[in-house]
């Protein structure tokens, strides 16, 4: 990504009366379609979708990041939080319209949550860099988060103030995300959007700390429905799994087919994740597929997440815990057509069964 255009790096916010003055209209015009969803960029969306919008520095990895998760309608990647209207992206990248490189994220309440969106946004980048990710530094790839409600304002400020416990804990220093009102939204430049889908292989700056954020009022409801707290450490993990469990969930490993102890099984009940307790498959959606693993129709919604795989000379799509982000198995489109034609793979000692 570029980090600045007309001079030096900006590592401090421009003084509204400095900032460029833009323009009364956009220089440029919008996609209508999200290339990956099919769905619209520009409102209005579907009624009851919510709407919030995220930076967290390069908008490129950022969105794809936020395109994948259930339940999200459509994405966007623009600027916000300045002072520049319509502004254009070299001028962003100069530092002196003070906006940020964020990604609007239109979601049904429905399907996912604001709080599990949320959780992605703080655990997949470092939220503690100031004016900066990684080796982008400047003012426009500052972490932030602008709401559109009380609720997501109320929401985000308890999960920073639990987050930045957690990483104090684990040797980090202060979060330096903003939390503020949404303002006006800017599209950016069509070859922006989606950037990632059009080139696989482009630059991604996104890299978490590692350490998982809890959701601090979720702590007792999350008990009372069987889900545990999830390790901070490598150590703690290794701790908690049986070391076949450790290579599967935390290294994406395979167990052999046939081995497992819910290959065959048809009790009825949930299935959890074996490493946090997240309920993720309902038995009632399982079938016999004769592949060597439990293979299920779909997920519960907001259950789980998807991330392209390209391991061993193969693209596939792996299927993780949208809560701890463990590995379950990968999810192929060779199930039963009369139920949607998924298959679902998971490895049995990713699960544990919760028997009705």
């Amino acid at each position: 990504m570029l980090s600045s255009i007309f001079g030096r790096k900006k590592a401090t916010m421009i003084a509204p009366e400095e900032a460029l003055p833009g323009r009364p209209e956009p220089a440029f015009s919008t996609p209508d379609t999200h290339d990956v969803l099919g769905t619209p960029l520009v409102p209005p969306f579907p009624a009851g979708m919510e709407v919030a919008y995220f930076g967290m520095g390069c908008f490129w990895g950022a969105e794809r990041l936020f395109w994948k998760l259930p339940g999200v309608y459509t994405t966007a990647s623009g600027y916000m939080g300045g002072y520049t209207p319509n502004p254009t992206y070299e001028e962003v990248c100069s530092g002196q319209t003070g906006h940020a490189e964020v990604v609007l994220v239109a979601y049904d309440p429905e399907k996912t949550s604001f709080e599990t969106i949320a959780t992605s946004f703080f655990e997949e980048h470092d939220p503690t860099q100031g004016m900066r990710q990684g080796n982008d530094v400047g003012t426009q790839y500052r972490s932030g988060i602008w709401t559109t409600t009380a609720e997501q304002r109320e929401v985000a400020t308890e999960m920073l103030q639990s987050y930045d416990q957690k990483l104090h804990h684990a040797g980090f220093g202060d979060i330096t995300t903003t939390i503020e009102p949404a303002g006006p939204f800017y599209y950016a430049e069509g070859y922006h959007q989606q950037y990632l889908d059009k080139h696989p292989n482009g630059y991604c700056g996104l890299e978490g700390t590692g350490v998982s954020c809890p959701v601090p009022w979720a702590k007792q409801a999350n008990a009372e429905k069987g889900m545990s707290e999830a390790p901070v450490s490598d150590k703690e993990w290794r701790e908690k799994l049986t070391p076949e469990q450790y290579h599967v969930l935390r290294q994406a490993g395979t167990e052999r087919a046939f081995t497992g102890k819910y290959v065959d099984t048809e009790d009825d009940g949930l299935y959890r994740c074996a490493a946090c307790g997240n309920q993720l498959f309902d038995s009632e959606t399982k079938f016999h597929s004769g592949s060597g693993w439990p293979s299920f129709t779909e997920a519960l919604p907001g259950a789980v997440e998807i991330i392209e795989d390209r391991s061993h000379g193969m693209v596939r799509t792996e299927v993780r815990c949208a809560r701890c982000h463990s590995h379950l198995g990968h999810v192929f489109n060779d199930g039963p057509v009369e139920s949607g034609g998924q298959r679902w793979c998971m490895n049995s000692c990713a699960l544990d069964l919760e028997r009705r």
